[in-house]
């Protein structure tokens, strides 16, 4: 009985099936980053069928392994023999390349400037900061968010930061969270995005569906976009209205982006926020003159940035401090000017809160 001859051309019409659905998709701006990567990669079929030569059309040289351009994801060449290596030649070897972070984050400092005025405008215009990531880039930016309001004085809602997993993926992995680009556009939608908002998507790779969803709703909306990515040619780069992209390199641990990637995206993110409450007056000189004492430790902080910022002994500041009911703008005003409490704060309101301002009336 004659055999059933195989059909060459099986895959090659899946693939013709996929790449329609794919341009039908990017039309929508509805494309999977790892469906966008694929496609994009010069294909070969094995040559099972060497009797039948394929043209040169999209479909010819797909390679049986994909080339990985994601420098976060190749392999660190100096790291290749790591589990060989001494404890004192681990650390040395991760310490050297820590050390190259600080390089690759200054030729971004003209795009990291551009996006905390981008930041603080829309702050001024009544917007937030709206962080996006997920895992170790979600978290980082969890934590940026979270320490701002004690810091700095200002509400819990003017930076937010949106974790893909939600509270769960704070603490734990949550399978399939970053690949979700709806519960993106859900979480947007659950806290109201407005075009005054200003929308920051982290991703290492620069391809977490996730954080491209939440950019791409974002754009809809009109809200300002910026990426923080570890790759510059990635779609997350490209989609952001700024991008800031610090090219670390490969990771000690071939695709571990809690190291380099992340120790660079806390830094940049360190940047950007203190940047922008700098700007928007929430300093005094270098000091935090709308830390939120809420404790002993903080209480005593506060003491000691009030009288070093009025020159003021101990006692005096202290008094200043109990009269103003804990607040160091008015307490700062009152020891400068020596006026009551109400005087102080009336001053204030005329300059609107602008602490250098009221000092000059």
């Amino acid at each position: 009985m004659p055999t059933t001859p195989a059909k060459p051309f099986a895959n090659a019409a899946i693939f013709h099936h996929s790449r329609f659905a794919i341009d039908r998709r990017k039309r929508n701006e509805a494309v999977s980053p790892k469906m966008l990567m694929l496609c994009r990669q010069r294909s070969s079929f094995p040559s099972t069928h060497p009797e039948i030569a394929l043209g040169h059309g999209y479909n010819s040289g797909m390679p049986l392994r994909p080339e990985e351009k994601r420098r976060t994801e190749q392999r660190l060449p100096a790291s290749r023999h790591l589990d060989r290596m001494t404890t004192a030649e681990i650390v040395c070897l991760m310490n050297r390349e820590d050390g190259r972070l600080a390089a690759a984050i200054r030729r971004e400092l003209p795009r990291i400037a551009q996006a905390v005025d981008a930041i603080v405008r829309a702050i001024r215009r009544g917007g937030r900061l709206i962080y996006v990531g997920a895992g170790t880039s979600g978290r980082l930016a969890m934590l940026d968010a979270v320490e701002l309001p004690p810091t700095f004085g200002i509400a819990t809602d003017v930076v937010i930061a949106l974790i893909a997993g939600g509270k769960k993926a704070i603490t734990g992995a949550v399978e399939g969270a970053e690949d979700s680009a709806s519960n993106a556009v859900r979480d947007l939608r659950a806290i109201k995005l407005h075009r005054r908002d200003v929308v920051l998507g982290i991703a290492a790779s620069g391809t977490t569906p996730y954080v491209l969803s939440a950019l791409q709703f974002a754009r809809h909306r009109r809200a300002e976009t910026i990426a923080l990515t570890a790759n510059r040619h990635s779609p997350l780069a490209k989609l952001a209205g700024i991008s800031i992209a610090p090219e670390v390199g490969c990771e000690v641990v071939t695709g571990s982006t809690r190291m380099k990637a992340g120790t660079s995206q806390k830094m940049v993110l360190n940047m950007l926020s203190t940047a922008a409450m700098v700007r928007l007056g929430h300093t005094y000189e270098n000091l935090m003159i709308d830390l939120v004492m809420n404790n002993k430790k903080l209480t005593g902080r506060g003491l000691r940035i009030l009288a070093e910022a009025s020159g003021a002994p101990l006692s005096s500041a202290e008094h200043a401090l109990r009269q103003s009911g804990h607040n160091l703008r008015i307490a700062l005003v009152m020891l400068k000017h020596n006026v009551t409490a109400n005087a102080a704060g009336q001053k204030l309101q005329l300059a609107k809160g602008h602490l250098r301002r009221a000092m000059q009336l």
